[in-house]
């Protein structure tokens, strides 16, 4: 049980973490993505304001000399402002081109930046293709674009973003080498570490369903001595008082003892496995729980598909259909239970269905405790003992299947998934 929540918990714990790992890198590289494009096309206007041809009137305007940086001339130093965009590094070492043409679409200039990157044959046809989109701005290949149509001629600015974007895939090659090592490192950290965490509370595990399973078989004997030595004095003596208080909790003591000793075999036995019918025996059990269920007011609406067949023993599985039929009985609050068995893909699915309050969800987690009941005020008169649905929950698993409980609409739903094995 402990191994298999441990191996559930690193599960949870793995996939938790390569999602945050996954959504923060997402995220990390659209941010970059956006800031590095806006970036580039800002870089790209400011080259497109500042581009003209030889003999073109209304040049870029001059820039405005710097202001004085110190308080020589007898006022106070005024802020320093941010130098202009073409004066900036990134600015200077990034590759334009740029592609002019005049009336009838005839090419008038060529700029391929000095670089062999993009010949001049190149440039002109990607600009062609621009221009017969219509767009007036962004991205082909690697390169981004402005279109600006200006008195004279039609201006295909563009700028070269390889650089740039390589720089950040190489940024993502390396967190995806790294972040994946990272993860692997922190998994077998974690399966190392909840291996020494959750040892003892295994072995704390072990040695409590030791003591049920050896206490169990310690009583059995003494109350079964008991039983008999009550039956010879009551013989004797005849009908006491006493006597019958001796007897009626020697009964219940039995009763709890039996159950115990069903739940460590549950838990602990290896039981034979053979093919058994499953819809069978939920027939068979429904068929024999009626006269219970007809002597308490209740009946029994039955949807069970036939030849179910699976891998199981045949004990446990009429004892785990009896435990949630007899459940039912005595926790309903209508006069109709629902039984369900269907195949759904590779499953046998049960479902036992009653009326009944909506079990708070702090109270459905201890559901299948050992001698949890829901119902605190609730003594053991019927000599139930809350291992019932312990058990129902050991056969269940020892069978490789889940079982779980839910309440809707005035509806408590017991269900039962089983892999058919054959």
């Amino acid at each position: 049980m402990f191994k298999q929540s441990r191996k559930k918990i690193i599960l949870a714990i793995m996939g938790s973490l390569v999602l945050l790992f996954a959504i923060t890198l997402s995220v990390i590289m659209l941010a970059s993505y956006r800031e590095i494009r806006q970036e580039n096309m800002e870089m790209l206007k400011r080259h497109v304001e500042l581009y003209y041809l030889a003999g073109e009137t209304g040049g870029p305007a001059d820039l405005p000399p710097e202001a004085p940086m110190n308080g020589f001339d007898g006022h106070a130093p005024a802020p320093r402002e941010k130098p202009p965009l073409d004066q900036k590094p990134d600015y200077q070492l990034s590759t334009f081109y740029s592609v002019a043409f005049g009336d009838n679409e005839t090419v008038i200039a060529v700029d391929n930046g000095e670089k062999e990157v993009y010949s001049e044959e190149e440039l002109i046809g990607i600009a062609r293709e621009i221009l017969t989109g219509n767009n007036t701005s962004g991205r082909s290949g690697a390169l981004t674009y402005i279109v600006e149509h200006r008195p004279d001629y039609t201006l295909v600015a563009f700028m070269d973003n390889t650089v740039s974007e390589s720089g950040l895939r190489t940024l993502l090659h390396n967190v995806l080498i790294i972040g994946s090592t990272a993860i692997l490192l922190m998994f077998f950290i974690s399966l190392y570490l909840s291996s020494r965490i959750i040892r003892p509370l295994e072995e704390n595990d072990r040695k409590q369903r030791r003591f049920i399973s050896d206490a169990s078989h310690e009583l059995k004997t003494p109350v079964a001595v008991i039983s008999t030595n009550a039956e010879l004095l009551s013989r004797e003596i005849g009908e006491n008082e006493w006597l019958s208080n001796i007897r009626y909790e020697n009964e219940r003591m039995g009763g709890l003892v039996t159950q115990l000793l069903d739940l460590s075999r549950a838990e602990n036995a290896e039981a034979p496995v053979e093919q058994v019918d499953f819809s069978r025996i939920v027939t068979g059990e429904t068929l024999a729980l009626e006269t219970l269920a007809f002597d308490c007011g209740r009946t029994f609406r039955a949807d069970i598909e036939d030849d179910i067949i699976l891998a199981g023993n045949r004990t446990q599985l009429t004892q785990l259909v009896s435990i949630l039929l007899d459940n039912a009985i005595r926790h309903t609050t209508g006069n109709e239970i629902g039984i369900s068995l269907k195949r759904q893909g590779h499953h046998a699915v049960l479902d036992v269905i009653n009326d009944g309050d909506e079990i708070p969800p702090d109270k459905q987690e201890h559901l299948f405790d050992r001698f949890y009941r829901v119902d605190e005020a609730r003594n053991s008169e019927e000599r139930h003992y809350g291992l019932g649905l312990s058990i129902a929950k050991a056969v269940t698993e020892k069978h490789g299947g889940i079982i779980d409980v839910s309440c809707k609409d005035g509806k408590v739903r017991f269900t039962v998934s089983i892999p058919i094995k054959k």
